[in-house]
C-alpha cells in the first residue's frame, strides 16, 4: 500500500479507483470476480455486491466492505470520494449529493494546472470500458477531477516478491508432472480434446485451482495454428503435437509448451524445424540477465529461425511475464524496449508454424535473477518419438 501512496503523493492525488481485478487481487488479496477498490487518504475500500461481501472480509480484513446495493459502482465511489476528500467549497448531504453541476466529459482530465476546488482522482483509464466511462460522467460530480493513471498500477506487480515466485514455480511443477502423465497416455486415436481434458484433469487433481488459460491440444495440420482450439480430430502417425498449457495455484499462474512427434521417424524437414526452434530458444535464454533489453533476446530468437530458412514463419512475440495473469509486462517482443531485472518472470516460447503442414513451439518459464535466470520448468525438451 506504500506504493499507492507514493503514487497519490507524486501525482497531487486525493484518492485512487482501482478496477483492474488482477491489481485488486494483488493489493487487498481480494479475489473475487466482482469489485473494486477506493483509495482515499482516510481510508481504504471494497466496493461490491452481497454475493461477495463475505469473501471481502475473509480476504481483505484491512478494507472495509462496501455493499454497493441497488445504488450501483459509480454513484457509490462519488459518494466516498466527497465523504472522505470533501472540496471546501461544497458540502454533502447524507446521500454524498452536492450543488455541483454534474461532470462534463469535455472537462474530465487533469491539465497539469492548480485546481484547489477539484478533488484529483486517479483512475485505470486503459482498462475502464467506455459504458464505465459514461457512468464516472453521469455520476461524478463535477468538483471531481480524473487523472488517468496509465499503467502505473500494473507496474506494481512487474517485480515478484518470493512468496508470488513460490507460487508460480508450484504452478510450475504441476505442469511439469502433467507433462510427465500425458507422455505416458498419449497414442494414436486419442482427440485433440481428450488430450486437452486429460492435462486439465491431472493438473486439478494435482493442486491446480483452476486453469491459467484454455488448453492447446494442436495436432497435424492443426499444429501450425498458434493458438489452436482442441478438435476431435485423432492423433495420427506422422503428426506433430503441439500442447501449451498451464495452470493456477493460490492465484498465480503457470505457462509450458512441449511438441512431440507421434510415430519414430520424423522427416528431415519436422526434425530441422524442431530442432532450429530448440536453438532459437536455448541461444535466446542465454541472453537473460538484469540489464538485459527485451527486444533484444526476441531478435536473437527471430534471427536464428529466419537464418534457418523460415523468415515469416515466427509472427508473435518471444515471451511475457506470468503472475496472477497469464500475460503480463515486460514482454520479450520486438516492440519492448523495457530493461530485465531481477524477480521478473517471463515465458521463452519460440515457434515455427507452416500453414497448411504443421508447427512447433517450445515454452519454459524463466525468472530473472541477480546473476542471470532460474528455469521453472524442468520438463525435457528433446524430440520425443512416441
Amino acid at each position: 500500500m506504500n506504493r499507492l501512496y507514493e503514487i497519490m503523493d507524486n501525482d497531487r492525488l486525493e484518492a485512487l479507483i482501482i478496477t483492474d481485478g488482477y491489481n485488486v487481487h494483488y493489493l487487498s488479496g481480494y479475489s473475487g470476480h466482482t469489485g473494486c477498490m477506493v483509495v482515499t487518504r482516510k481510508g481504504k475500500y471494497i466496493l461490491t455486491d452481497s454475493r461477495y461481501t463475505e469473501q471481502v472480509t475473509l480476504e481483505a480484513p484491512d478494507f472495509s466492505c462496501v455493499d454497493i446495493k441497488f445504488d450501483g459502482y459509480a454513484k457509490t465511489i462519488n459518494k466516498i470520494i466527497l465523504e472522505d476528500c470533501h472540496s471546501k467549497k461544497t458540502s454533502t448531504d447524507d446521500y454524498g449529493q452536492t450543488n455541483c453541476p454534474q461532470l462534463n466529459v469535455d472537462n474530465m482530465w487533469i491539465d497539469g494546472e492548480e485546481h484547489v476546488d477539484k478533488i484529483s482522482v486517479g483512475f485505470e483509464n486503459e482498462e475502464v470500458s467506455y459504458k464505465t466511462f459514461m457512468s464516472y460522467k453521469e455520476n461524478f460530480d463535477a468538483c471531481i477531477k480524473l487523472v488517468p493513471l496509465d499503467e502505473r498500477i500494473d507496474k506494481l506487480r512487474v517485480i515478484k516478491k518470493d512468496d508470488e515466485l513460490d507460487k508460480i514455480a508450484m504452478a510450475e511443477h504441476i505442469g511439469d508432472m502433467a507433462f510427465t502423465h500425458i507422455i505416458e497416455v498419449l497414442k494414436p486415436g486419442m482427440t485433440e480434446i481428450e488430450i486437452a481434458i486429460e492435462l486439465e484433469n491431472y493438473m486439478r487433481k494435482n493442486g491446480a485451482s483452476g486453469l491459467s488459460f484454455d488448453t492447446i491440444a494442436a495436432s497435424g495440420k492443426n499444429s501450425s495454428l498458434p493458438h489452436a482450439v482442441p478438435t476431435s480430430r485423432r492423433l495420427e502417425e506422422g503428426d506433430f503435437l503441439t500442447m501449451d498449457f498451464g495452470c493456477v495455484y493460490c492465484g498465480y499462474c503457470s505457462d509450458m509448451t512441449r511438441t512431440v512427434y507421434i510415430g519414430k521417424n520424423p522427416s528431415d524437414k519436422k526434425r530441422h524445424v524442431y530442432e532450429t526452434v530448440l536453438k532459437a530458444q536455448l541461444e535466446s535464454m542465454k541472453l537473460i540477465k538484469p540489464g538485459a533489453k527485451c527486444s533484444d533476446i526476441d531478435r536473437c530468437a527471430r534471427d536464428i529461425i529466419a537464418d534457418a530458412g523460415y523468415d515469416g514463419y515466427f509472427g508473435h512475440g518471444l515471451g511475457h511475464s506470468v503472475g496472477l495473469y497469464i500475460h503480463e509486462e515486460p514482454r520479450l517482443s520486438p516492440k519492448c524496449d523495457d530493461f530485465l531485472r531481477p524477480g521478473i518472470t517471463v515465458t521463452v516460447e519460440p515457434g515455427i508454424y507452416i500453414p497448411g503442414e504443421f508447427g512447433v513451439r517450445i515454452e519454459d518459464l524463466v525468472v530473472v535473477t541477480e546473476d542471470g535466470y532460474k528455469n521453472l520448468a524442468h520438463s525435457p525438451k528433446e524430440l520425443r518419438c512416441i
